[in-house]
């Protein structure tokens, strides 16, 4: 994952969310996002 943009990997995201992914997908997107320092879309944070 360090290869994708912050954009990217906030599309990514947004998309697994959106589409139900397996939680564990999402988590390591979660876990990723923290170690970046990203921000969370309010309306599509799930617990992690």
């Amino acid at each position: 994952m360090r290869l994708l943009s912050n954009e990217a990997l906030l599309e990514t995201y947004e998309k697994a969310v959106d589409l139900q992914l397996e939680h564990d997908f999402i988590h390591l997107i979660i876990q990723e996002m923290r170690r970046r320092g990203l921000k969370f879309p309010l309306m599509l944070c799930m617990e992690a």
